[in-house]
């Protein structure tokens, strides 16, 4: 028994240390479950991590020319530049050659979402015009459920020159499908500067999807302070997006053309897919002076079963195409890490909350995770695993999942920003200011980089 205490302390007094000789440790073993008995019978507290110093967002503020900002992509699209990192280094390459850059053996991981047509404008009789913002649907929640609605749904959206808006229906006459279609919109209810909003139609044979699609616009990112124009249809999509819901684009994917995946191939390095869907918050900067105190948005993903095993097959060789794939990938873990989401008897949805990885130490290999989800959905007979993620990554976050990452360059003081500090360790100033000394462009449309370990 005193091992067992001495063992117990040591795990609380240096995690970092400890938990390389955890990781020695057969969990199936007898002594290890007398190891757990004997914290839990003597109230050791091995759960608690070591607390974080307070991080400030000054700390993640950098001059951003607006000369920088790419307010169109380039063409080809794989003709961007791409900033290599690794071991503190920094090689300046051409997007299209990324395939001679990755470790062999990659499994890349990108987010397939399609960034849908989300701004509706109607104008009132007396002439306002109201911008009505499609956040997520509400009532359906399922994205496709919504999408195919052919009578009615309800959605949080954001809503331009509400105060013209205080009461009744706004009308826009469509014409569909060979057809006449009258769209109706209700503001419901108001919290903060979301709204939900009931939107109705009077044409059975249309779905919600064929309205957004044919009167909605394209939502461009406001930092290009300038309106959608006809070929952001085309180069705000990637060319692999096929599920419907995002109201941003997961931009490190912009780059990528069938001669890259060709030149993928050739190389042995293996694709597959996950699905989030990427909400208008991801523009949102830090506004609280202490990064704890912002609360992160929350995203909905989809992740189907052979791709969990997939990405089983190929821990320590992960490449995230994106900061959304990293959220989903790092979410996965706290997924299967949290058995209390996976018992047969959980009622609620699947959800990571913002503070998931920081409230406790989390015993479980990245492995065990994913085998734990396997065998939820092999139990259930699900094809996919459905959930929610606020996940926060921030400076001191230890990746669990994620090798490298493929991602633009993202604005001063913003959660994005934070993640790559997070995965860089640090050095996220060194990488910036190599790129804004090389002519790099910045953001959406903007350059990208490969990051690894």
């Amino acid at each position: 028994m005193r091992f067992f205490r001495d063992f117990a302390l040591l795990l609380c007094k240096n995690w970092e240390k400890s938990k390389k000789i955890l990781d020695g440790i057969c969990f199936r073993k007898p002594c290890f479950f007398v190891f757990l008995l004997f914290i839990q019978n003597n109230n050791i507290k091995l759960n608690q991590p070591t607390p974080h110093p307070p991080l400030f967002i000054d700390e993640y503020d950098y001059a951003l020319p607006n000369e920088r900002i790419a307010k169109y992509p380039l063409i080809p699209r794989d003709s961007s530049k791409l900033l290599f990192y690794k071991n503190n280094k920094i090689n300046k390459i051409v997007f299209n050659k990324i395939a001679d850059y990755l470790p062999q053996q990659s499994l890349l991981v990108y987010n397939n979402t399609r960034v849908i047509q989300a701004r509706l404008i109607f104008k009132k009789n007396t002439g306002a015009h109201i911008e009505v913002f499609c956040l997520e649907p509400k009532e359906p929640a399922d994205y496709a459920l919504s999408l195919s609605a052919t009578n009615c749904c309800i959605w949080k959206c954001m809503v331009g020159n509400l105060k013209k808006w205080k009461m009744g229906y706004l009308t826009k006459v469509l014409e569909l499908k060979n057809s006449k279609c009258t769209l109706h919109a209700e503001l419901l209810s108001s919290d903060g500067n979301t709204h939900l909003v009931k939107f109705s139609w009077d044409n059975a044979d249309i779905h919600f999807a064929d309205i957004l699609e044919n009167a909605g616009e394209l939502p461009i990112p406001p930092y290009l302070h300038r309106k959608t124009e006809p070929q952001d249809l085309e180069t705000y999509q990637t060319i692999y997006s096929k599920i419907k819901g995002s109201v941003a684009a997961p931009t490190a994917g912009l780059h990528f053309t069938n001669r890259v995946f060709d030149s993928l191939k050739s190389k042995n390095i293996e694709i597959d897919e996950v699905t989030l869907h990427v909400g208008a918050g991801t523009f949102q900067p830090v506004k609280t002076r202490n990064i704890d105190e912002h609360i992160m948005h929350s995203e909905v993903i989809s992740v189907k079963r052979d791709t969990v095993a997939n990405i089983l097959k190929n821990l320590g060789n992960i490449i995230a195409v994106g900061t959304t794939s990293v959220r989903t990938l790092e979410s996965l873990y706290y997924i299967g890490s949290n058995t209390q989401y996976l018992t047969d008897d959980n009622l609620y949805p699947i959800r990571v909350n913002q503070w998931t990885p920081y409230e406790k130490i989390h015993l479980l290999t990245a492995q065990q995770a994913l085998q734990n989800i396997l065998d939820y959905l092999d139990r259930h007979h699900y094809q996919t695993l459905h959930a929610e993620t606020q996940i926060m990554i921030r400076p001191g976050y230890e990746f669990r999942i994620t090798n490298g990452i493929i991602t633009n360059f993202h604005q001063p003081r913003s959660t994005l920003l934070l993640l790559v500090s997070a995965f860089v360790d640090g050095n996220w100033r060194m990488i910036y200011d190599y790129a804004l000394k090389n002519d790099f462009r910045f953001l959406s449309y903007g350059d990208s980089s490969l990051l690894l370990r």
